[in-house]
């Protein structure tokens, strides 16, 4: 069975989840060199924003097993994690941001958590010319374009800011575009429960029988449409969820591998450093320096 492609930008290798930065370009830069058609794949960790804002034909994206229209001008919003691939036409333009999901949610959720329902789901909103808060989206990515290619100090800070920011044009212009839930798949309100339990439970360690039984499945279900929708399977999903957050904790924060590995629910520090191994190739204090090294050359 072949695997969705996972990249960080589209045809470049996965970045690191942990690693903040956001990245934005215009449409035409990496859409060009595939003739306008993106093939299904994910990004790991990394949220996806666009605002098209030009295009003679109408394009189409396929995101949560569901092909939506892009119809000039709108916001499609990609969350980490979600299969996604995209029909340009050849005169599109608009902006496109990457950005790291969790971060990102973390900021958010201290600011203002109902926008948290806008960076989780994916979607195309239209957007109405005559609302009074479209003529903001533009200045703020262009905004945020300036912080990225600046790259002075301070510009990752400033740039999640200004993501903020956008989020909060998003969610106002979206009161007149809403979409209501049961036009969404069961599947994709499936595996958004799931992974809703997996961030509030991930440090218990549960089993995947553990998340069946809360979703109401078998985990054969749980199985196939982990796979149907994530292109993983659940226990991976799980791990991955935990992964991200061990890594983030070894690079930015000065926590003991005892106490993380405690804080993670593994039952001592041995065990942590065997599955962080396993799935990194690198014990725990080998990442935390190469990642260290590696933010202080950026």
């Amino acid at each position: 069975m072949s695997m969705v492609p996972r990249f960080a930008l589209y045809g470049t290798d996965s970045a690191p989840a942990w690693l903040d930065f956001v990245h934005i370009e215009h449409i035409p830069e990496r859409s060009s060199l595939y003739d306008f058609e993106i093939e299904p794949h994910v990004h790991d960790g990394l949220l996806q924003l666009l605002y098209v804002v030009a295009g003679s034909a109408t394009g189409e994206v396929l995101m949560d097993h569901r092909r939506w229209r892009l119809s000039p001008p709108c916001v499609v919003i990609v969350p980490a994690g979600v299969v996604h691939g995209f029909r340009f036409p050849s005169d599109v333009d608009g902006p496109v941001i990457t950005a790291p999901q969790r971060s990102l949610e973390s900021l958010v959720a201290a600011l203002s958590p109902a926008l948290l329902a806008h960076i989780r789901t994916p979607r195309v909103m239209p957007v109405d010319a005559r609302s009074p808060y479209a003529d903001d989206l533009m200045p703020l990515f262009e905004a945020i374009e300036r912080e990225s290619r600046h790259g002075t100090a301070g510009h990752v800070a400033s740039g999640m800011a200004l993501l903020a920011a956008l989020l909060v044009q998003i969610s106002r212009i979206s009161q007149g575009a809403a979409v209501p839930s049961e036009q969404r798949s069961r599947k994709a309100l499936q595996i958004e429960h799931f992974r809703r339990l997996v961030d509030e439970r991930f440090r218990t360690r549960r089993s995947v029988a553990h998340y069946a039984e809360a979703l109401g499945v078998s985990v054969g279900h749980l199985g196939r449409l982990c796979r149907d929708v994530l292109g993983i399977s659940p226990l991976d999903a799980i791990n991955e969820r935990l992964l991200h957050e061990a890594q983030r904790e070894l690079v930015y924060s000065s926590v003991s591998i005892k106490q993380l590995a405690w804080e993670l629910g593994f039952e001592d520090e041995a065990y942590f450093g065997r599955f962080f191994k396993k799935h990194t190739k690198q014990r725990p204090t080998e990442f935390r320096t190469m990642a260290r090294r590696h933010l202080a050359m950026a």
